[in-house]
């Protein structure tokens, strides 16, 4: 197993399950990937960008089950939003059925016109009714399918790019309507728990304790500081692995868990060169991710999290409240209605985490710039962040975050299985019917140790279903493919 992100844990636990002897070897000094932590000098402990999972996430919570991690996510059923007055608005669930179940909130949802939500109203009821598979949304930008939708620039701005860009970290010019709709479908229409979201309540690497005990407890093997540099192919076979210094590496089978432009590098020169095998990955284009940490001397904020409309900044994360033990008791068994009680804010001062996604702009911007910004921008969504003093700060760019889920960007996503036996790959950027996300990381290690298995004879299955669809969704759902399970 080449890599230790989400990708390539997620294939060895279930690897090592299944009776099998695996080997991680990972570069870093950590185990997972680009969704993990570090430590700072001083001491603090700080997530690369915050992650958050959803309901509709199945096989990352199975993950966390399989490696004992299913206790250290809070999950919220109300989603916190404030403009640029500071003005709140919550959406939540309600008793109505699928798709209708978050509209009396969406109803008082207090930045958006009548005008916006009757718009927005509108191209969700055809996303439902449509099970999810609008037609005229194949090959365009989700900014197209939307103006074909007659949204207004205020919906679309305040709506759903709010959603959808941290989503899909990829502006909706460029994110192709199929991922940003697929976004909603499952996540908002299709199920009652789809859109609850899970925030860590730990920093991101103790999330992955328990995996190398599930891998070395089945006899297996995990490496960090290790740097693989080439992966030799002997005709038309993996013939194994070097290692910095020369060292070299064999195994039955090999699962590359890597970016995929760390497996361009790593590949036989000419196998991703014009015509060679694995062209198609220079295709595949990458957008960035920023998170920017600030801690303060004082509390300047009661909500767990907060989605900011008109602003550059899109999240707020509360990480004070979410490590406090009373917080992450308030998340995981209600509503997180008591998320608010300044009880539960540490005397000592308030640690925020903000990210950016798709932050094109600030790749090239200092530090101190990205920091006068977010603050400047928090004033007005956190007025006690004015008198505070700014005890400390951090600035985190993850320049090829992920993938850019372009129109069309499926034709170049491999599979798997590589035609090359014994050598399969894995990453959220293969073929998983999934964009840029932990899902779709797990979903593609589960595939690889199916792959992998399938090649040795052994048929498993590891892959969770979705979550079942409810109410009227459900029943268009089920309209939406045909009397053989196919889409019409």
């Amino acid at each position: 197993m080449i890599g230790g992100g989400l990708a390539g844990l997620s294939s060895a636990v279930a690897l090592a399950e299944a009776g099998h002897r695996v080997r991680v070897v990972e570069k870093r000094p950590h185990l997972g990937g680009r969704a993990t932590s570090y430590t700072l000098p001083d001491g603090s402990e700080v997530d690369n960008c915050q992650h958050v999972t959803l309901g509709c996430c199945t096989n990352l919570a199975d993950f966390y089950r399989r490696v004992g991690a299913e206790g250290k996510i809070g999950y919220y059923d109300r989603l916190y939003f404030a403009d640029a007055r500071g003005r709140r608005s919550e959406i939540r669930g309600s008793l109505l059925p699928p798709p209708l179940h978050m509209g009396l909130s969406f109803l008082r949802f207090g930045s958006l016109t009548l005008a916006d939500k009757r718009g927005i109203a509108r191209a969700l009821l055809t996303i439902a009714r449509a099970g999810g598979r609008p037609r005229g949304a194949d090959g365009i930008s989700m900014l197209e399918w939307l103006q074909s939708m007659k949204q207004t620039p205020a919906a679309i701005h305040r709506f759903w790019r709010v959603v959808l860009v941290s989503a899909l970290d990829e502006e909706l010019a460029k994110a192709g309507a199929s991922y940003g709709i697929d976004v909603f479908w499952h996540a908002f229409l299709g199920s009652r728990q789809g859109y609850r979201v899970g925030v860590p309540v730990v920093p991101l690497a103790e999330l992955y304790e328990g995996c190398r005990g599930a891998i070395e407890r089945r006899g297996g093997e995990v490496r960090l500081r290790s740097t693989i540099r080439q992966i030799r192919i002997e005709n038309g076979k993996f013939g194994g692995a070097v290692l910095d210094g020369g060292e070299q590496m064999t195994a039955d089978a090999c699962i590359a868990a890597v970016p995929h432009q760390a497996l361009i590098e790593m590949l036989p020169q000419g196998m991703s060169a014009q015509g060679g095998m694995f062209e198609s990955l220079r295709r595949i284009k990458t957008s960035p991710i920023t998170g920017v940490h600030l801690w303060f001397d004082r509390t300047v904020m009661r909500e767990p999290f907060l989605a900011l409309l008109d602003h550059v900044t899109q999240w707020i994360f509360n990480k004070t409240l979410l490590y406090a033990p009373n917080g992450r008791n308030a998340a995981r068994h209600g509503n997180g209605a008591n998320a608010a009680n300044p009880v539960l804010q540490s005397r000592a001062g308030q640690y925020l985490q903000l990210v950016i996604s798709a932050s094109y702009d600030l790749i090239e911007r200092s530090r101190q710039e990205i920091i006068n910004m977010c603050l400047a921008e928090l004033a007005s969504v956190l007025p006690a962040t004015r008198e505070a003093r700014l005890v400390k700060s951090a600035v985190i760019k993850e320049v090829h975050a992920t993938f850019s889920p372009e129109p069309g960007v499926d034709q170049w996503r491999p599979p798997q299985g590589t035609g090359i036996q014994g050598l399969f790959v894995a990453g959220d950027w293969t073929r998983t019917g999934w964009p840029a996300t932990m899902e779709g990381a797990v979903r593609s290690g589960y595939l690889a140790a199916e792959a992998v298995l399938s090649a040795r004879g052994e048929a498993r299955k590891f892959l969770q279903p979705d979550l079942p669809f409810e109410g009227l969704s459900r029943f268009w759902a089920r309209r939406a493919r045909g009397a053989d399970g196919r889409p019409r």
